[in-house]
């Protein structure tokens, strides 16, 4: 095989899967523990039926699941730690938190829950509080800026968000294999919070359903990033105060 042959059969075959794993989340900067207020999948492959119901939270948790709730005072930044498997980080390796031949957006949604610790996660309301696409000045995708920042990604939980129980759900989209459905690959968990703030001051969010939210012909799940210059991560707008 010529070199130019190599080189593209080597990427080709790294753009298989990201597998990537978010097991752990800061907030503040504080580091509340892998695996703490977090449902952990035992595995870091990817979801790729956005009808299916493993697009929630994912599927088949590290047990026991954590009992533990976190605490977040509204307005607060948190960091949500991928690594490429579910154990967190497990020393050096060139494809964690994921492998950086891997491209798309990393997206944050929230949804209120009577107990972030209950089990069922079937109809609940989902609204998109952050996320980080292509960038049209640098060009580089969430997952670019996840890989340099060593799988941490934060962002901000809306000031204006009522005080409450909830579970936030953070995935890091994959879209070298978008040209056809399925190829869009999905890795996902959710955290458990208690989200602290001024229920006077709270706004109610227009909010979506997990799985609905994402269809397969969506632009932002059926795409061909090769040469992209603008995309539009999928699901609805983020929520603003």
């Amino acid at each position: 095989m010529n070199p130019t042959g190599l080189l593209a059969f080597v990427l080709l075959a790294g753009s298989a899967s990201a597998k990537t794993v978010f097991s752990a989340l800061s907030v503040n900067g504080v580091d509340q523990g892998h695996g703490v207020g977090i449902r952990v999948p035992t595995s870091n492959t990817a979801v790729t039926d956005v009808t299916s119901p493993n697009m929630v939270c994912n599927t088949n948790f590290i047990s026991p699941v954590s009992q533990t709730v976190i605490p977040v005072a509204a307005g607060s930044q948190v960091t949500a730690q991928f690594h490429k498997t579910s154990a967190g980080y497990v020393g050096n390796d060139p494809a964690d938190p994921l492998d950086p031949t891997n491209k798309g957006p990393i997206i944050a949604y929230l949804a209120a829950v009577p107990s972030a610790t209950q089990s069922d996660v079937t109809g609940l309301k989902w609204f998109k509080i952050w996320q980080d696409g292509l960038s049209s000045t640098t060009h580089q995708w969430g997952s670019d800026k996840l890989y340099i920042n060593k799988g941490n990604a934060t962002f901000t939980i809306p000031a204006c968000v009522a005080p409450g129980q909830y579970l936030l759900r953070v995935e890091a989209v994959a879209l070298q294999d978008a040209k056809t459905y399925p190829g869009a690959q999905f890795y996902m968990s959710c955290a458990q919070l208690a989200i602290s703030g001024n229920s006077a001051t709270a706004k109610a969010p227009a909010t979506v359903s997990f799985p609905g939210a994402y269809k397969s012909s969506d632009p932002g799940v059926l795409t061909n990033i090769w040469g992209l210059t603008d995309y539009t991560p999928p699901g609805p707008a983020v929520f603003t105060c």
